[in-house]
């Protein structure tokens, strides 16, 4: 696993009607479905940009996503998860198949800025180094332990929303998440 500290790309969102009902106009209308595309393309790059730190492979695995959305949207029926979580798994399982075929060592990329809400509340003048600190014991953590923290912390989904992504129950997912947390402050305090 790599870890780098990249930008975000920023695009405009609009403001549309609500989601359940954009989703069946899309499923009666496949037209429709370039609204749900404009609203969400942003998030679901973003999070690939940070899984992959590279633009064209992030663009290319979130046509990927959003192709295999609206091939299967028929399947999709809203169960209390937001349509959104049904979108970070498929392009949790492009992710994963990308690096399965390429034989790549994954990449998951954090902003510097985000990373500092994790360091403990005492003032420091070496926050660099911190920063420096945590990145290193990111590196440490498994895969999915470092995919929970950015999917609670980063993207701030529930926990109803990671277990449905990670394909675990909610349960598990907040103990994972717990476990990693205190994984990191074991990290912290030697």
């Amino acid at each position: 696993m790599i870890l780098t500290l990249p930008r975000t790309f920023q695009f405009q969102e609009a403001t549309l009607p609500g989601e359940a009902q954009l989703i069946a106009e899309a499923k009666r209308n496949p037209a429709r479905f370039e609204v749900l595309y404009n609203r969400h393309y942003e998030t679901i790059f973003n999070y690939l940009y940070r899984r992959t730190s590279d633009e064209d492979l992030a663009a290319d695995l979130t046509s990927q996503t959003f192709l295999k959305a609206m091939l299967n949207l028929g399947r999709y029926e809203y169960r209390g998860i937001p349509f959104l979580a049904w979108l970070y798994r498929i392009a949790g399982n492009e992710i994963k198949k990308h690096y399965r075929k390429s034989g790549q060592a994954q990449v998951f990329s954090l902003e510097v800025s985000s990373l500092a809400k994790w360091l403990p509340d005492e003032e420091t003048a070496d926050t660099e180094e911190k920063l420096q600190q945590l990145a290193g014991y990111l590196e440490r953590l498994a895969e999915d332990e470092v995919l929970i923290l950015q999917l609670r912390f980063f993207e701030e989904k529930s926990f109803q929303e990671i277990a449905y992504i990670m394909d675990i129950g909610e349960s598990a997912a907040k103990m994972r998440v717990y476990r990693t947390l205190t994984k990191l402050k074991r990290f912290f305090e030697r």
